[in-house]
């Protein structure tokens, strides 16, 4: 998984019932956009993750300054 500060990222409840989850990464502490992500998540938590099959990356669009 690679990703960069600012993408969002949506953890998919993992039991019948239980909510998705979706936050901000607000900083990569892996090597080369690699796990571990600080992520802030919509309501306001704020944790660390190592994301797994359970996870989806969405990344920000950027344009070319």
């Amino acid at each position: 998984m690679h990703a960069t500060v600012g993408d969002r990222i949506l953890v998919h409840g993992r039991t019948v019932g239980s909510a998705d989850r979706a936050g901000e990464i607000v900083e990569v502490r892996g090597d080369n956009g690699a796990p571990p992500y600080l992520v802030r998540f919509s309501d306001g938590h704020e944790g660390l993750i190592f994301p797994g099959s359970d996870c989806e990356v969405t990344h920000q669009e950027r344009n070319p300054a």
